[in-house]
Parts: structure tokens; C-alpha cells; sequence
């Protein structure tokens, strides 16, 4: 599991030089040997991989206020022993939003290593960011046991001074990269 995993991290092209630091520091993680994934709450080992789903549509995203960070984050979840981290968003996503992605799950846009804040705050989640995208019309019914709440941001209205710091970064990315992919569409269709 552990060369998979190092294959997500690879496919990441760095949005700037300190995701490019990040997929450095990441990348020596892994290659480390250490244990990647937590085996005991709520920091064991320190430094531990996370699946965030960032889940989209149509210059909105779904964010949880989440209890224990006191933030508005993308939902996701500890990647576990054995797991790989797209199994990881598809899991989580079924456990915190109670639906399935309508399609597969592709390589992760973005990477961040952070430290928490919050109730547990202290140790370190390397964030492997996916995007998921959904219908803002979609039903989903959040866990209510992790979150306070759940609800749809225009991206310009996304609370930036609530959220994870990396979000206006991750933002950015996959606005870049959804023009990207618009373009290469133009250009094929031509």
C-alpha cells in the first residue's frame, strides 16, 4: 500500500513552492518506513494520513463545520491501516454525507501537511485533497455526531478565515485546473 500511496502523491503537479515543499516533505515521509496511517486517537502516530473530499459544483463547495477543529472544512477522514486513500473518500463519503460519488475517484488534486488546531489540536495530518463532484441539489445527511452543520459556499463566500488555511490555495488550484481542462475540451472539439 505504501508504493500506492506513493503514487498518489506523485501524480501531483504543485499549484506553488509550498505545495512542491509539501510533496518533498511528504514523498520522505513515506519513503521513511514510519507508520502512515493513525492506529490509536487521537494522534498515534503524530504524523498521520488524511483523505479530505472536497465536494463541488458549479463554483460552490459543501463544507462541515466540523466539532472537534471548530472549522469549515471538506469532510474526510483518516485513511486506515491497509486502505487506499481514494477507498478512504469513498468510505467517508458514505459515513459523513450518506451518499456514493457518481463517478470514480481520481488522483488528488492538492496536498498539505498542517498542523491541527481545536480540541485535538497538535498533531500533524498529511491531507491528500480529492474533489468530488455532486449536485447542490443532491440530498446528503451529515453526520451530526462530527458536525454542527453542513452547507454549500459560493467560492468567493467561503469563510477563509474559519477554514483550513491551505482552502484559498486549494481554491485557486482547481479553478486553475478546471480552466485547464476547459480549454484542452475547446481544443479537441475544434
Amino acid at each position: 500500500m505504501r508504493k500506492q500511496i506513493l503514487d498518489e502523491v506523485i501524480s501531483i503537479a504543485p499549484l506553488d513552492a509550498m505545495e512542491g515543499d509539501d510533496i518533498s516533505r511528504c514523498l520522505a515521509w513515506i519513503d521513511s518506513g514510519v507508520d502512515l496511517c493513525r492506529i490509536a486517537k487521537p494522534a498515534t502516530p503524530p504524523m498521520h494520513l488524511v483523505s479530505y473530499f472536497v465536494v463541488v459544483d458549479d463554483g460552490h463547495v459543501l463544507l462541515v463545520d466540523h466539532r472537534n477543529a471548530q472549522l469549515w472544512l471538506p469532510p474526510g477522514g483518516h485513511v486506515e491501516q491497509g486502505e487506499h486513500p481514494r477507498v478512504a473518500v469513498v468510505r467517508e463519503l458514505r459515513e459523513e454525507l450518506g451518499f456514493v460519488a457518481s463517478h470514480p475517484i481520481e488522483a488528488p488534486l492538492f496536498v498539505t501537511i498542517t498542523t491541527t488546531v481545536g480540541l485535538t489540536a497538535g498533531h500533524t495530518d498529511v491531507s491528500l485533497w480529492y474533489v468530488v463532484r455532486a449536485s447542490r441539489h443532491q440530498d446528503f445527511q451529515y453526520d451530526e455526531s462530527e458536525f454542527r452543520d453542513a452547507r454549500w459556499f459560493p467560492f468567493d463566500e467561503v469563510p477563509l478565515e474559519r477554514t483550513d488555511p491551505h482552502m484559498k490555495r486549494f481554491l485557486t488550484k482547481l479553478a486553475y485546473n478546471d480552466d485547464a481542462q476547459a480549454r484542452v475540451g475547446t481544443i479537441s472539439a475544434a
